[in-house]
């Protein structure tokens, strides 16, 4: 369904607390709960944050990235195991409690991005060797790589920087072993062509995406956090993307910067309080999410039909202390 077409309206979930919950840590997107027999509750919001701020609930937004992982999550359980023991409400996981490992792993299948670690603003720059692989002259940007190659970065927990990282950096700071890295790297390399397989049947090509991956009691490696979903992958459209890459344009995708755009339009995000972001603005971006979701599944978003905190409330009493 197009943007716009979608006759509903959807409650925002811009916040989870439950005070009923134990050990509450608030993240960008999600508020967590640990539990004490060592699973995490995962509440998916609809926060949407950008300049190192909050910037608006965008409605369907948590639902989406919540629904988006699990249909990943359950099409790549048998590559790698993840952190997932059950779904008890549209916007909340249960999972393992894990210790993250410090490395990013972001594989990447063509030339792009935009980021200060993305390999085609490095190209442009004229740098060809990136993250241990060597590029030749003369490629264009969007152009498909031979091969998808794992771009890792340092895991700033602080909020700092992330950098960009060989595999010789990652054993000789001893982030990882020898034999974990072995076992992060083929994961995602497997992962990474089961959802570029899976979205090609969709129409969709799968660009690049990033991975976490933790460890947990018994030091086996999990894939953590989310999966292929609109926030942590980028997609584009296969059917225009062979016109728009010879014409030099750029390849068209889920554009969900409809805020981020209206923000910088109107202030300096960094510094100046942000406007109130109108209405409409943020239902375009409602829309690109859902559309996103029943593109990548193929499955129909099935909006809420009241209060959704009231919901995961209910859905959630079984763990109150």
């Amino acid at each position: 369904m197009e943007p716009g077409c979608r006759p509903q309206v959807i409650a925002a979930l811009p916040e989870a607390t439950i005070a009923e919950l134990p050990n509450h840590y608030r993240g960008k997107v999600r508020d967590n709960y640990d539990l004490p027999d060592g699973r995490r509750i995962l509440i998916s919001t609809d926060r949407l944050s950008a300049f190192d701020r909050n910037l608006a609930a965008i409605p369907g937004k948590g639902q989406v990235l919540t629904q988006t992982a699990r249909f990943w999550f359950e099409a790549t359980a048998d590559i790698c195991p993840n952190h997932v023991l059950s779904y008890p409400d549209p916007n909340v996981v249960i999972g393992q409690r894990l210790d993250i490992l410090p490395v990013e792993i972001v594989v990447r299948g063509y030339l792009a991005g935009t980021t200060g670690t993305s390999i085609l603003p490095m190209y442009q720059a004229g740098q060809r060797t990136m993250y241990g692989v060597t590029f030749p002259d003369g490629m264009r940007a969007n152009q498909i790589l031979p091969t998808p190659i794992i771009t890792p970065t340092s895991k700033e927990f602080d909020g700092g920087h992330d950098a960009p990282l060989t595999v010789a950096d990652i054993i000789g700071q001893k982030l990882l072993t020898q034999a974990q890295w072995d076992v992060v790297s083929g994961y995602a390399l497997a992962l990474f062509a089961r959802g570029q397989k899976l979205a090609a049947e969709r129409g969709l090509i799968l660009v690049d995406t990033k991975y976490e991956f933790g460890t947990d009691a018994d030091g086996r490696i999990v894939l953590a956090d989310e999966i292929h979903t609109p926030d942590s992958s980028r997609y584009w459209f296969a059917e225009s993307y062979p016109a728009r890459f010879a014409a030099g344009e750029k390849p068209e995708s889920f554009d969900k910067d409809f805020v981020r755009n209206w923000v910088v339009a109107r202030c300096d995000p960094y510094r100046d309080p942000i406007p109130d972001i109108p209405a409409e603005v943020i239902a375009q971006t409602s829309e690109v999410y859902i559309r996103a979701f029943e593109m990548i599944t193929g499955q129909t978003f099935v909006a809420p039909d009241g209060p959704v905190l009231e919901r995961i409330r209910k859905n959630l009493r079984i763990f109150f202390l």
